[in-house]
């Protein structure tokens, strides 16, 4: 799949299938702006349907930031902290983001994040009463995902996006084993399925709302805020969408970048 064409013809046929066709089933409303692959357009429904609190969000794993879940909200003028275990790519975001650093939207931090180290982290960040509550938290950090999200219990973010790895399909619950250093090698072998995190994020209080059509992200939602708004059950077996990894690597036209906007 080379052209922006074709990646348009195939995504319309998968998504005029009849498992698509359900209203409430969230990868229809797919898009890519800054995302990896669709989850610009999931994350803005998403919101669309609970609302936002406070406009504030969570990554890790941005690397430059420029292709990430949440460096089009911040384009919006959500503000937030991302966290990044490469010293270069830190020092990139501090030249590129400059503004949104300087307007105090965007904090970064460089730290190589193990699941000893996560919650002391998003401590030092939000510590004010009522912070915790941030809308959005995103992982992506290739390999200890599940192990990082279990062991998070400083914020309770209204929204949780986690990559899965969509190669061990339902009902399938199982996960790499911890490993403090472990980084991923480029393999299949990486992370968590969608099974085990769906029961990490039941025993957690967040719902599985949807994943993404390329099988990357999957998207919980915190369990006061799902009500009717998101096709159930939100089960590993209903939501889970296979690996269609050429998805993350689609046409975007021009190469892209951030700068300063002005709101009109």
């Amino acid at each position: 799949m080379h052209t922006g064409l074709e990646y348009y013809q195939y995504v319309t046929q998968e998504l005029s299938r009849p498992r698509y066709q359900e209203k409430l089933r969230l990868v229809r409303h797919g898009y890519k702006v800054h995302s990896q692959s669709d989850e610009d357009g999931m994350i803005a429904e998403i919101f669309k349907r609970i609302g936002s609190k406070n406009k504030t969000f969570v990554e890790f794993g941005v690397e430059h930031g420029i292709e990430c879940n949440t460096l089009w909200l911040l384009m919006q003028g959500w503000s937030g902290l991302w966290i990044d275990g490469g010293a270069g790519n830190c020092k990139r975001i501090a030249k590129t983001h400059a503004h949104y650093m300087q307007e105090g939207q965007l904090k970064v931090e460089n730290a190589f994040i193990t699941k000893d180290n996560i919650d002391g982290l998003l401590q030092r960040h939000f510590a004010a009463p009522g912070a915790d509550e941030v809308d959005l938290l995103s992982i992506d950090i290739d390999f200890n995902d599940y192990w990082v999200w279990q062991a998070i219990v400083s914020v309770k973010p209204r929204v949780v996006a986690i990559e899965y790895n969509a190669s061990w399909p339902p009902p399938a619950a199982i996960t790499v084993p911890y490993a403090p250093q472990g980084r991923w090698s480029g393999t299949s072998y990486f992370g968590a399925s969608l099974g085990a995190l769906a029961k990490l994020g039941a025993s957690k209080g967040y719902a599985l709302v949807g994943c993404c059509l390329a099988g990357t992200n999957a998207f919980f939602v915190r369990d006061d805020l799902v009500k009717n708004r998101f096709l159930k059950p939100g089960s590993a077996e209903e939501h889970y969408e296979r690996p269609r990894y050429f998805l993350s690597h689609m046409p975007s036209g021009h190469k892209p970048a951030v700068g300063p906007l002005v709101t009109v």
